[in-house]
C-alpha cells in the first residue's frame, strides 16, 4: 500500500512539476529550464545530505545512479529534440507508453509476474498514460522512422527508473542516488547549454518558477524512490508515469486549458488502474 501511495505522490508532484516547468520554459527556453530544474533540485538535496548524514554509496549504487541520471536525460533531450521537428502528436503518447511498458517488462522477469488483478491495473494504466498524453492531437504516423526518436526517449525514461530502482535497492541508499543521479543529468544539459551559447544566468522575473519546478522535480524523484524501494518496480513506475493527468488538471484549473475527450477517459482510466492495484 505504501508503495502505491508514493507512486501517486510521484505522479502527482512531477505533474506539477511539468506545469511549472512548462511555464519556466516560456520564459527561459526548454533546455534553460531543465538545466535549471536539476542543478537547483541538486542543491536542494545536497543541504538535505547535511542535515541526514547518509553513508557514501557502494560503486554499485554509484554507477547505476550515475546510469540512470545520464539515460533519463538523454531521454528528454530527445523527447525535445522529437518534439523540435514537428513530432508533437507522436512523440508525447509514444514516449510515455515505452517509459511505463519498459518497467513493466524488467519487472516482470527480475520480481516475478504481477497477479491477474495487477496485469489489468497495467493494462488500464498504460491505455491511461496514452490517452492523456495524447491531448487534442490526433496520433499519426507518416513512416515508421517517425517512432525512432519517441521510442528512444522512452526507452531512456524507462531505463532511468529501472537504474534507479537498482540502485536504491541497497537498504541505506536514499539521498546519494538522487545527488549522483543530478550531477550526470546536470553535467549533459549544462554541455548542450553552452553548445547553444545560451545565457546561464536565471532571469529576475524566472526565479520563482525555476525554484518551485525544481522543488517538485526533485519531490518526483524523491517519492518514486520511495515506492521503488518498498514495492515492485513495475507499480511504482507506471504509478508514477501518470504524471500527465496532473499536469493536464492543473492546466484546465489554473489556465482555464481544454481537456479532451480522450484525456477525460484516460484520468478515469489512471483511477481505475489506482483502485485496482490496492486490491
Amino acid at each position: 500500500m505504501l508503495s502505491i501511495i508514493y507512486g501517486i505522490a510521484s505522479s502527482l508532484s512531477w505533474g506539477a512539476g511539468d506545469f511549472a516547468g512548462g511555464l519556466s520554459s516560456r520564459k527561459v527556453g526548454a533546455y534553460r529550464a531543465v538545466l535549471y530544474a536539476d542543478f537547483f533540485g541538486l542543491l536542494i538535496v545536497i543541504v538535505a545530505w547535511f542535515f541526514y548524514r547518509e553513508a557514501f554509496p557502494s560503486t554499485n549504487v554509484a554507477l547505476n545512479s550515475f546510469i540512470g541520471g545520464l539515460l533519463g536525460s538523454i531521454g528528454l533531450l530527445i523527447l525535445y529534440h522529437s518534439l523540435s521537428i514537428g513530432q508533437m502528436s507522436i512523440a508525447a503518447p509514444v514516449s510515455a507508453l515505452f517509459a511505463a511498458l519498459l518497467p513493466v517488462i524488467v519487472g516482470s522477469l527480475t520480481e516475478g509476474l504481477p497477479t491477474a488483478i495487477q496485469f489489468i491495473g497495467f493494462a488500464f494504466a498504460l491505455a491511461a498514460v496514452w490517452l492523456i498524453s495524447q491531448g487534442d492531437g490526433k496520433f499519426h504516423i507518416g513512416k515508421l522512422s517517425d517512432l525512432k526518436f519517441p521510442i528512444l526517449a522512452g526507452v531512456g525514461f524507462g531505463c532511468y527508473f529501472i537504474f534507479m530502482h537498482i540502485a536504491v535497492g541497497d537498504p541505506d541508499s536514499l539521498l546519494w542516488p538522487m545527488i549522483i543521479s543530478r550531477v550526470a543529468g546536470t553535467l549533459l544539459v549544462l554541455v548542450i547549454v553552452l553548445a547553444r551559447r545560451e545565457s546561464l544566468p536565471v532571469p529576475r522575473g524566472a526565479w520563482t518558477l525555476v525554484l518551485i519546478n525544481a522543488t517538485l522535480d526533485l519531490g518526483g524523484n524523491f517519492f518514486f524512490i520511495l515506492a521503488s524501494k518498498v514495492g515492485r518496480l513495475d507499480i511504482a513506475a507506471v504509478l508514477s508515469s501518470l504524471y500527465p493527468g496532473s499536469t493536464v488538471l492543473l492546466a484546465w484549473l489554473l489556465l482555464k486549458e481544454h481537456i479532451s475527450r480522450k484525456q477525460v477517459i484516460g484520468i478515469a482510466l489512471a483511477l481505475t488502474a489506482i483502485f485496482l492495484f490496492t486490491l
